[in-house]
């Protein structure tokens, strides 16, 4: 595959090709994730659960995303890697542009950043140093003991206003590209329309331009807690390659997600 930039995923979005995202941690998976047609990974705070153990991305330092980016960008080195700032890592501009600095010359594209109105001089600041940033807005698990858990959001009128106003705003602030986790399909189908810039879902329907899933849950790795909207796609009559490549095609061709894995 070619070297994908953020310029090939405005033209997915144009021409409407879907595209499916996972979570990559270390260089094997990096490698087999991308030698299977996956050209963009995130290296996400997910990696509290589900690489370290703990109940929550809070645990997740700077540090771990570096060491994870580094391996990632070894084992998929034209791949697009998008890498979570983490918990408190970007409280102040100066302390966002320091971290930012340290993932992005561990081998990441684009840093991801959570939440809406109070993060928009960040993101503006960061793109004026050209960085290239990633909205995530809807659950934002950085803030689920705020939220009161991990629920639906934008469920109400009020609610799913504020959130697409917040997508507008965090675009013309300079976001280059938005995750929008667990909101109600037809929401997520309104933002994606609305905004220029590419929009990946997870347990947001199937409208959005791109989807993502945490690694261990489409090879079935999860056994506790499993999200609704996460889709095994792994049985014990194929591959690990193969589960892949099912992901690839299910999300390309609109399989996935359906009805039962969407709000």
């Amino acid at each position: 595959m070619e070297e994908t930039t953020i310029s090939t995923l405005k033209q997915w979005k144009k021409n409407k090709n879907k595209f499916a995202v996972i979570t990559a941690y270390d260089f094997s998976f990096a490698k087999l994730f991308y030698n299977q047609g996956i050209s963009i990974m995130l290296i996400g705070d997910s990696l509290g659960m589900t690489i370290q153990g703990n109940n929550s991305t809070i645990p997740v330092q700077v540090k771990d995303i570096v060491y994870h980016t580094k391996a990632v960008r070894k084992g998929a080195p034209k791949a697009f890697l998008l890498s979570d700032l983490p918990f408190l890592s970007y409280y102040n501009i100066s302390k966002a542009i320091e971290n930012t600095k340290k993932i992005i010359q561990a081998g990441a594209n684009m840093i991801k950043i959570e939440g809406g109105k109070k993060i928009l001089n960040i993101v503006q600041e960061l793109s004026n140093q050209s960085i290239l940033v990633c909205g995530h807005i809807g659950l934002t698990p950085q803030s689920v003991d705020f939220l009161g858990g991990y629920k639906i959001q934008g469920k109400n009128k009020d609610d799913a206003m504020q959130l697409i106003e917040e997508a507008l705003l965090l675009e013309k602030a300079g976001i280059k590209m938005i995750v929008l986790e667990c909101i109600p399909s037809k929401l997520a189908k309104k933002i994606t329309e609305k905004l220029s810039i590419p929009v990946i879902g997870i347990g947001s329907g199937k409208n959005t331009d791109g989807q993502i899933l945490v690694m261990q849950d489409v090879l079935g790795i999860t056994e506790e807690n499993i999200p609704r909207f996460s889709k095994n796609f792994f049985n014990k009559d194929n591959s690990i390659q193969k589960a892949i490549q099912q992901y690839i095609i299910e999300v390309k061709y609109g399989l996935y997600p359906t009805q039962k894995h969407s709000f």
